[in-house]
């Protein structure tokens, strides 16, 4: 993700740089389709409405964003009272031959469910890590841990659901 904001009022550079990281990080907290679009889109919204908010001083313009979807997230969480539609897990636009589709969106409703199964905290590091591909240092100073308990956690919980996986399979 581009960390440098050159124009501040360029918002086709803000949707290119963060879009894909935000929908991918909504995809792993809520499940991919309509909803995580829907949370993503409202994040740059909300970006784009305060950032003469964003001070560079205090870190690169991609975690002032995902400060920004974290707390849209926790209100969401607030606000349904529930975790990921496993109804919507598999849901993604038809990017690959047909015959792939099917193996995709199984692989994602596992996914999605090994997921919905983790605690809260692990599931926002489990989505910053790899749906938003944020770097452990980076989701230390959002979610207020050490960078190396944030690799901890992440390695445990990456190798439970690993085991998990498996043991399914």
């Amino acid at each position: 993700m581009d960390d440098t904001r050159d124009d501040p009022d360029d918002l086709d550079g803000m949707i290119r740089a963060t879009l894909p990281r935000v929908y991918r990080y909504f995809a792993y907290r809520v499940g991919d389709g309509m909803e995580a679009e829907d949370l993503a889109a409202e994040t740059l919204e909300r970006a784009w409405v305060s950032r003469r908010k964003y001070r560079p001083d205090r870190g690169p313009w991609h975690q002032w964003v995902f400060g920004i979807a974290r707390h849209l997230a926790a209100d969401h969480f607030r606000r349904r009272s529930r975790g990921i539609k496993t109804s919507e897990a598999g849901q993604r636009p038809l990017e690959r031959p047909t015959e792939d589709v099917g193996e995709r969106r199984a692989e994602f409703s596992r996914l999605s469910l090994l997921l919905s199964r983790l605690p809260a905290r692990e599931r926002e590091l489990i989505a910053l890590k790899y749906g938003a591909g944020l770097t452990n240092r980076a989701i230390a100073r959002l979610s207020g841990l050490s960078e190396s308990n944030v690799g901890t956690i992440v390695h445990r919980v990456v190798s439970a659901m690993r085991r998990e996986w498996e043991e399914a399979a």
